[in-house]
């Protein structure tokens, strides 16, 4: 929808906020209620960004909050500053800039262990709030007096001092929080934080620096956090202390909750349902301090039967009503709900052991291949990637010890090695993803030894995993999206309010790229639809989408069927045209047949290497591998 008319859900949001004013009245609501509803919507939509949309759930939005309510009522009140809208710009840039110095500290750590590190330090703003600071913040007495706003026009000025006029100087300052909200999760910045959300190790593999775009979402809940305190603090007529409390933050993760994460509106569909039901149950039930109790058990009934809230409901239920019946489709590609990427691999060698598959009928010639970028470094005229004396010990385990490897530009080079060989160790140390003990890694001519993985992809070496790691929740394209975008833009751009489709190269990559791995008819699929064997060539599209220089692929036909595998084989072909590559897998067959020279790997070490035939003959090769089986 967004394609064609852009501009749909401003103008419904527009329309909507209007007609709430002659609406909500009529149902229960006062215009102060109203207000509310709006101040604690427009808080929410900042906390959407980063929890709904980044994958970040913080209990400290209320210090920000709070600040920037307290620094707008302190300019205010205490200074005489007569500018009401420039206060709370004031207080939100100030809001901002905490936002910035905490995310530095609280984003070191992840899942849990960020979220207890937004609870302490919402507990250190309230303290410091009513101690340290309580001659400038009133303490437990809060700031009164905060003025109205005023809009001087020259002929005229508009004050807002009655209660339907505040609440269209808030509902006006709601829509434009929404726009530049939308223009944010409709840029690349948008669908790069959607991606962190969804897998970040993936993210940071295909090229994005991801602490400094989850620092980005941080800083901007910080500033819809400030903006929203500063309305409150004119809401009030002072800006009470009770803002920088755990309960204001998680109020604000219940309100999200119940109305939908990740979907902007959802935290002001969520504070209409509890600020109606707390007003309903106190004012008009007389339920006393037991409402809170009573709306804990609606919150609870909520989420558990409604868990993508409410407007996520609502979502399901027009996709149920408007979704066509689905055409059946062969049990080869049907996708087992549920399962892991583990379990999808078992099930698919289950079925190799059923027998084989019918012969593959190949109707087309794939696509010409995507050529790799040129980079600077491309005029190198030694090898692509060299590795010397590299050793990884955990502790006094040695999962690889001096390991010479050198591979020259345009190779298809293969590693084969039995199981605890150091196969996946050894690759992880080339791509970057775990330092080496000892040892040197140089690509392209450079010195890549102690570069990250963002880094080292940003440069043109980028791998496929053996277990998917792909964004689930998002299409097939806009997987490929994210990965085309770290080549275009680099691993760190602040182009929030850009739009993807002028990003010059974008469509026709991706469109290429679908077209390679055979994805076009299932372009605009959600990920987590897919067959497995989709799947797999979707985690090679990924690595490919950058247009690699060198390309590593780990063990690219894990779990598929033989007629999968032969279909895998023919895109690996395809692909190697013109780039160099890497080939890890299992199936000795088709790897001896696909590349051009192969490593061997035992105990940690490089056995031999030489051409597939030299491979098969090798007496060592048939001892430590393959039992003596070649030799039969």
């Amino acid at each position: 929808m967004s394609r064609q008319s852009p501009f749909v859900v401003e103008i419904l949001t527009a329309i909507g906020l209007v007609a709430a004013a002659f609406i909500l009245p009529y149902v229960g609501f006062s215009p102060t209620t109203m207000s509310r509803i709006v101040v604690w919507g427009l808080f929410g939509v900042g906390f959407d960004i980063l929890f709904g949309y980044t994958g970040l759930l913080s209990f400290g939005q209320s210090a920000f909050y709070g600040t920037g309510g307290m620094i707008a009522a302190y300019l205010l009140t205490m200074v005489g500053f007569p500018h009401v809208l420039m206060s709370i710009v004031i207080g939100t840039i100030v809001a901002a800039v905490v936002g910035y110095l905490v995310g530095l500290i609280a984003l070191r750590r992840t899942g849990i262990y960020f979220a207890m590190i937004t609870v302490a330090i919402a507990e250190v703003f309230y303290f410091v709030e009513f101690n340290p600071l309580s001659a400038y913040t009133g303490g437990e007495n809060g700031l009164p007096g905060v003025p109205t706003p005023t809009l001087p026009l020259g002929f005229t000025t508009i004050r807002f001092n009655t209660d339907f006029s505040l609440y269209a100087f808030f509902a006006f300052w709601y829509f434009i929080g929404i726009v530049i909200a939308l223009r944010i999760i409709r840029s690349p910045v948008g669908a790069i934080l959607s991606a962190i959300r969804d897998n970040p190790l993936r993210a940071a593999a295909v090229g994005h620096n991801i602490h400094s775009y989850k620092l980005t979402a941080f800083v901007v809940a910080a500033a819809y956090a400030g903006f929203a305190g500063g309305l409150l603090g004119v809401l009030q007529g002072f800006m009470p202390p009770e803002a920088f409390t755990f309960d204001t933050s998680g109020q604000l993760v219940i309100q999200t909750a119940i109305g939908g994460a990740g979907t902007l509106f959802g935290p002001l569909v969520g504070a209409t349902v509890w600020l109606y039901l707390s007003d309903f149950f106190q004012n008009t039930l007389h339920l006393g301090a037991t409402w809170k109790l009573v709306l804990g058990v609606v919150f609870v009934l909520l989420v558990c039967f409604l868990r993508r809230g409410l407007i996520g409901a609502i979502k399901d239920l027009y996709e149920l009503a408007t979704r066509p019946r689905a055409k059946k489709e062969p049990k080869e590609t049907t996708p087992i709900p549920g399962m892991t990427a583990e379990e999808e691999q078992k099930a698919a060698h289950i079925e190799i052991a059923r027998g084989p598959a019918p012969p593959l009928e190949i109707a087309k010639e794939p696509p010409p291949p995507m050529p790799a970028r040129h980079r600077a470094a491309d005029d190198f005229t030694g090898p692509i990637l060299q590795a010397t004396g590299l050793t990884k010990r955990y502790g006094g385990l040695v999962a690889n010890s001096d390991i010479n490897f050198t591979v020259n530009r345009g190779e298809l080079r293969g590693i084969i090695g039995p199981n605890g060989a150091g196969k996946t160790t050894f690759f992880r140390m080339l791509t970057c993803e775990v330092p080496p003990t000892s040892g040197k890694i140089v690509f392209e001519g450079r010195d890549i030894t102690g570069f990250d993985v963002t880094e080292v992809c940003q440069l043109g070496l980028t791998k496929s995993y053996q277990v998917n790691q792909l964004f689930a929740r998002l299409t097939v394209r806009e997987n490929l999206t994210i990965s085309a975008l770290a080549e275009l833009r680099g691993k760190f751009r602040l182009d929030m309010f850009s739009r993807l489709q002028n990003i010059s190269g974008l469509a026709e990559q991706v469109e290429r790229t679908l077209e390679l791995v055979d994805l076009t008819g299932r372009a605009d699929v959600a990920v987590s639809a897919l067959a497995y064997g989709e799947k797999r060539r979707l985690e090679v599209g990924l690595a490919l989408a950058s247009s690699p220089s060198l390309l590593l692929l780990d063990e690219p036909l894990a779990g598929l069927s033989p007629r999968e595998r032969i279909e895998m084989v023919k895109l690996l072909r395809s692909i190697s045209q013109g780039r160099t590559m890497i080939v890890v897998d299992h199936d000795m067959d088709s790897l001896l047949e696909l590349v051009e020279r192969v490593t061997v790997l035992q105990e940690g070490r490089v056995l031999v290497e030489g051409t597939p035939s030299e491979i098969k003959s090798n007496a060592a090769v048939q001892e430590a591998y393959l039992g003596g089986a070649l030799a039969a």
